[in-house]
């Protein structure tokens, strides 16, 4: 009879616990069959309702664009005719210095019609070249200054070209053109429309011009005035901020937009 060897020992042999596994029966089955079917069913109601709301949603957006469009365009129509009727009766006048008033009417609401018309050609795009539009921008307010035989303003554009998302370069459009306009009405000499990008980074949108400095103190944010608000608003939704201070270069008022 073979002697074991004292290390080594038999394992006891066990079964395995065959009792301890589920018997699934064909009813069973079935139930959760039907489980997954109604999982399917919910799933495709809800895939169901979810395309219904893209449908409404996709034919209101087309709607807002039609409507827009049709917006836009009235709105030409009535700017243009503006500009006929003020030019009409400035030809009409005995009296020149009314008919000067009224052509220089007339220039200012056709100024209003262009940029009006570029702001609006940026709607659709991914991305702008922003100096590339203040030039065009500038270039419309020069040629009324112009019409308007205003030789001691002139307005310039200086900085480097920059590509900025259309969900900034929208909004600052508008930003450019409001403070724009106010250098224009309140300025004089000369006005410079600045795009830069600082040592510190991001981006910088100034104007400035040599005219009459700003009330010591002045508070953009007290003023009841449309424009400002509209320009705190906008630079507030680009995440800007405001500042306002003298022009190192020009000694002027300057109107600066820092951004991301």
């Amino acid at each position: 009879m073979a002697h074991q060897h004292p290390l080594f020992k038999p394992l006891p042999f066990t079964y395995p616990a065959f009792e301890t596994v589920e018997r699934r029966t064909a009813d069973s089955y079935e139930r959760e069959l039907i489980e997954h079917r109604g999982t399917e069913i919910r799933l495709l109601e809800a895939l169901a309702s979810a395309r219904a709301v893209l449908r409404q949603k996709d034919e209101l957006i087309h709607h807002r664009e039609i409507m827009s469009r049709e917006t836009d365009h009235r709105l030409m129509n009535g700017l243009q005719m503006i500009v006929s009727l003020l030019s009409r009766q400035s030809r009409a006048q005995s009296n020149d210095a009314a008919a000067a008033q009224l052509t220089v009417a007339a220039n200012r609401v056709a100024t209003i019609a262009s940029v009006h018309q570029r702001l609006h050609s940026l709607d659709g795009a991914a991305a702008v070249a922003f100096k590339n539009f203040l030039d065009e921008l500038c270039r419309e307010y020069s040629l009324m200054l112009v019409a308007e035989d205003r030789r001691n303003q002139s307005i310039v554009v200086e900085g480097s070209e920059a590509r900025l998302p259309a969900a900034t370069a929208i909004p600052l459009s508008l930003v450019a053109n409001e403070l724009i306009t106010n250098a224009v009405k309140h300025g004089g000499g000369a006005i410079t429309v600045r795009l830069e990008a600082p040592p510190e980074g991001g981006h910088l949108l100034s104007v400035c011009n040599d005219g009459p400095a700003l009330p010591q103190g002045f508070d953009p944010t007290a003023g009841k005035g449309l424009g400002m608000q509209l320009v705190l608003a906008l630079v507030e939704q680009i995440g800007g901020r405001l500042l306002i201070d003298r022009c190192g270069r020009c000694e002027g008022t300057r109107f600066a937009v820092a951004f991301a």
